[in-house]
């Protein structure tokens, strides 16, 4: 089997655009670094790494004959607003049960940003008191439940679309995409730097880059802190995904790095570097990321690049992944 075997329903515009970020290679003195804008990719309320993954699973979920998307995240989850958007571009329902996974007190975060976008969309939005974990939640069966016992037909959609047999795809076909532009650019991009959290993003990465010929380091930046969780969900969504599109081999552990030292002790609650790494991005680029995920893989970036853990002569392709709309959930800290 390939890729191409799995039915795909187009939600992007095409393929994510890639560009340099000169400003902030030149102050870093190091590795030439480019971004792959995922927040760019779809017209879908400000579209997002789960959009492309979602493309996988929404075939799936006609051909059983659903009616409502469920799924889950915290209350400023990227994803839930990411099915809302689907769900209303397709015509089903969505239910979300958006849990208090962010110990954060700002008094507007269950009103502004991601969740705000999701009611506007009209997804049945469901507050549920619960902390954070990247596994199957009470809460997510029973709002599966609750739709069958009201005679729908719900599809479930576990956190990040990660969890799922298709979860890893929509990242294997990134990495065909990364191919192909690389073509077009005349560069050939050895490091990528992407946050990992509930694992397919990384994970379809991984099984997409390891059947092309040249090799190069897919390096996570956990930002669950719980890296054993993270990386051990990565490495079995990398070997699930690498399966099912007939890699031919078994993945090697080297092939599936997640570092961490970037997450703080929280997920969803920014640390210094967090917040410096938005704002140098921002000043020197005009690129804004977000506190929960980019702003902690563009921290880590920042480090191996200075560090020259990321050594001169490389090219670092930054994978955006989107989230921004959560920047309004810590205002506070910008002050």
């Amino acid at each position: 089997m390939s890729l191409n075997t799995f039915e795909r329903y187009p939600l992007l515009f095409g393929p994510s655009p890639v560009h340099p970020l000169d400003r902030l290679s030149g102050h870093l003195g190091g590795a030439r670094i480019w971004a792959k804008r995922e927040d760019c990719n779809s017209g879908l309320a400000f579209g997002g790494n789960k959009t492309r993954k979602l493309e996988y699973l929404l075939p799936d979920a006609l051909a059983q004959g659903a009616d409502t998307l469920v799924t889950i995240g915290g209350v400023q989850s990227n994803h839930t607003r990411q099915v809302a958007a689907v769900a209303a571009r397709t015509g089903l329902k969505a239910v979300l049960v958006q849990e208090s996974w962010v110990d954060w007190p700002d008094a507007v975060n269950d009103k502004v940003g991601n969740i705000l976008l999701s009611r506007i969309m009209g997804a049945d939005v469901r507050l549920v008191q619960a902390g954070f974990g990247i596994g199957f939640k009470d809460s997510w069966q029973q709002a599966l439940e609750e739709v069958r016992a009201a005679g729908g037909t719900p599809y479930a959609i576990p956190a990040g679309a990660s969890d799922h047999p298709l979860g890893g795809l929509g990242f294997a076909g990134w990495a065909e995409e990364v191919q192909v532009q690389e073509r077009e650019l005349g560069v050939f991009f050895d490091t990528i730097v992407v946050c990992s959290v509930t694992g397919s993003t990384q994970a379809g990465m991984i099984a997409g880059f390891a059947g092309q010929d040249r090799p190069r380091r897919v390096l996570g930046i956990d930002a669950s802190a719980k890296l054993a969780e993270t990386r051990a969900q990565v490495e079995k969504i990398a070997r699930n995904t690498a399966e099912l599109i007939g890699l031919g081999r078994d993945l090697r552990d080297d092939e599936i790095t997640v570092l961490e030292g970037w997450a703080g002790d929280l997920y969803g609650v920014p640390v210094p570097s967090t917040l410096e790494a938005i704002t140098l991005t921002g000043r020197l680029e005009g690129m804004i990321i977000d506190p929960v995920y980019e702003g902690k893989s563009m921290a880590a970036l920042i480090d191996l690049v200075r560090d020259g853990e990321i050594p001169r002569d490389s090219n670092v392709l930054y994978a955006h992944l989107g989230g921004q709309p959560a920047l309004n959930a810590y205002s506070g800290v910008f002050r």
